[in-house]
């Protein structure tokens, strides 16, 4: 495996590992709006033209696709500047090998040369597989996103 940088060539295969990012999604939530929403994820985040902005793949050997990660910046509500990944899918046959692993040391060196010195992220409460990922990189929870379902 290789960590790269995105280029146009991959975005058929890119786009094609956007529903993994449905893992994870509460039960109550539309799954075909999911869906969408994470297409549209992952079409943003490999057409992003800011300079504060990158995409790294996982390419296998054979050239196939097997993960992708999004960085830039982003300002926290706190006001201080971090690195902040977007998007991190790993294709389902290659969980568990070191992709996710892999591309997340490939976002935290690029906020690293950009002197950031925090990387936040964002994962679904019941996504309890990458929650424990995150924390064995080393990632805290800091934050928590309460939802109320209203009547309909």
């Amino acid at each position: 495996m290789r960590i790269r940088q995105y280029e146009p060539r991959d975005r058929d295969a890119a786009l094609g590992l956007a529903p993994r990012l449905t893992v994870g999604v509460a039960a109550w939530r539309d799954p075909a709006v999911a869906l969408d929403a994470v297409h549209s994820w992952v079409h943003d985040a490999i057409t992003a033209t800011a300079q504060d902005h990158a995409v790294f793949v996982a390419e296998e050997p054979s050239g196939r696709l097997i993960g992708l990660v999004s960085v830039s910046k982003r300002i926290h509500f706190s006001g201080g500047v971090d690195g902040y990944v977007g998007v991190l899918i790993v294709a389902a046959d290659r969980e568990g090998r070191g992709v996710g692993r892999a591309l997340m040391a490939s976002a935290e060196r690029w906020a690293r040369e950009r002197g950031l010195k925090r990387m936040t992220l964002e994962t679904g409460a019941v996504n309890t597989r990458a929650r424990a990922v995150y924390g064995k990189l080393g990632y805290v929870e800091e934050e928590v996103r309460l939802t109320k379902l209203l009547d309909e």
